[in-house]
């Protein structure tokens, strides 16, 4: 077990540097992340428990328990230490194309990286549990749906995006059928439909010039 192994090592001679508990801490703390996002990727979130963290890290169930409350907490500052969670927002000029990219990029992340394998899972957990519900909300959602703002925002100032359009109910009207999609799974969340979703948003949010 990591923390046995570390715990021998603070047993040196009087004249020896001892290591102290916060590196002792730090270092259990990042192979639980780690263990958890290898978990992820082999098992998916629903095979994934304390447990198995627990014993993948070389630590015990009760140093989890003492940095994190749940098995959904874990995965979240898992989520939180990648780089997935920054959002760039594109500025291509046009509003369907800066759209279609942050669409695509999504994507990617849902379908392809650990974080994306256990978003489901975390959005099922979170309609039975607030504190997971709230997390999700904060580390994953609202980087995204502040993309989608901006961009819709910019075109309104533009003249591409109708001046009385309702953000918040844009926003939703774009993220809905991914939402749909992803825990459906009756579709594909690919390039075709970031693109033909768009199209359809923009049918209803864009200026249509007078003939």
């Amino acid at each position: 077990m990591l923390e046995q192994v570390e715990n021998k090592g603070t047993q040196t001679n009087s004249g020896s540097k001892v290591p102290s508990t916060r590196r002792r801490s730090e270092r259990s703390h990042q192979a639980i992340l780690k263990a958890a996002a290898e978990l992820l990727e082999e098992k998916g979130y629903g095979g994934v428990c304390i447990e198995a963290i627990a014993t993948r890290a070389g630590v015990g169930k009760q140093t989890i328990y003492r940095w994190w409350s749940s098995k959904a907490a874990v995965i979240m500052e898992t989520y939180a230490a990648q780089d997935t969670r920054n959002v760039p927002t594109p500025d291509t000029g046009k509003v369907e194309e800066d759209l279609c990219q942050i669409l695509r990029q999504l994507f990617t992340i849902l379908t392809t990286t650990t974080v994306g394998y256990a978003v489901a899972g975390l959005v099922a957990e979170a309609q039975t549990d607030s504190n997971v519900a709230v997390a999700f909300r904060d580390l994953f959602v609202a980087d995204h749906r502040e993309a989608i703002r901006t961009v819709l925002s910019q075109g309104i100032t533009s003249g591409e995006i109708r001046p009385d359009l309702n953000l918040e109910l844009g926003i939703d009207a774009i993220y809905g059928p991914i939402w749909y999609r992803l825990l459906v799974k009756h579709a594909p969340l690919d390039d075709a439909f970031a693109e033909e979703l768009v199209n359809l948003v923009m049918e209803g949010i864009q200026v249509v010039a007078e003939p």
